[in-house]
């Protein structure tokens, strides 16, 4: 038996080496879901993530993983679902709370960071563990425009011009690395076509409208998830920029 493998009984102990293994337990958790994808331009945020449902007798609409915090607040959670609606919950409570303790919209920054604060008190209590799900916060702020935060399960949070999540995320981050000069002067439609081809080009695979989730905000709009239809115009589009 390894040395190592007395230190990942508790979340709040560490290795010799410096290791919190539950944490890294907790993050190959939350990355064996589906890949999510945020980016934002000049006056748009979208984020898009796969959708799968897990058995045909399902209902398909109620499988998501795109929700509102606020009306001009959205969030993608990829990991595992149960500790995912746990979290969207709790943000949706956190919102409301500041909204009515300060009489204005809950910026997005406060809302991720509320919710990094809370996951990271959940890696100091052996009585508590981490949830299991990354969040992709999206907005459009009236001070800051369209902003873009990434929470993950031990608590840390930052913002991002475009940001990715779950098993293909750092193939997802090399591709939108190679546009991120153009991407603060891009419209809605090439940020929701940016993000969808990231995606696809990351799986390696042609997309139906079934089978992605697609959530954007324009301006003081309000956070709109995109109906199947509406997708397929922009796979479309995507496909007629692609054989020309």
């Amino acid at each position: 038996m390894s040395r190592d493998s007395n230190y990942d009984h508790h979340i709040s102990i560490f290795s010799p080496q410096g290791r919190l293994y539950q944490m890294e337990y907790a993050f190959k958790a939350a990355n064996s879901g589906l890949t999510g994808v945020a980016v934002r331009g000049k006056d748009s945020v979208c984020v898009v993530t796969q959708k799968k449902v897990p058995d045909r007798l399902m209902q398909a609409d109620s499988v998501t993983h795109l929700f509102a915090l606020t009306p001009k607040v959205g969030i993608c959670v990829t990991g595992v679902m149960a500790d995912a609606k746990a979290l969207v919950q709790r943000a949706r409570y956190e919102s409301a709370k500041w909204q009515f303790d300060n009489g204005y919209a809950t910026p997005t920054k406060m809302i991720a960071k509320r919710m990094a604060d809370l996951a990271q008190v959940n890696t100091q209590s052996a009585s508590m563990r981490p949830l299991a799900c990354i969040s992709l916060i999206i907005g459009v702020d009236d001070e800051e425009g369209p902003t873009v935060c990434k929470v993950d399960c031990a608590g840390h949070y930052l913002p991002f011009k475009a940001a990715a999540s779950g098993p293909k995320e750092q193939e997802a981050m090399n591709f939108l690395e190679k546009r991120v000069d153009d991407l603060p002067e891009y419209t809605q439609e090439q940020v929701i076509r940016t993000a969808i081809t990231c995606l696809g080009s990351v799986l390696g695979s042609d997309f139906r409208g079934t089978e992605i989730e697609v959530g954007t905000i324009l301006g003081n709009g309000k956070f709109t998830v995109l109906t199947e239809e509406e997708i397929e115009l922009h796979l479309n589009a995507i496909a007629d920029d692609a054989d020309a």
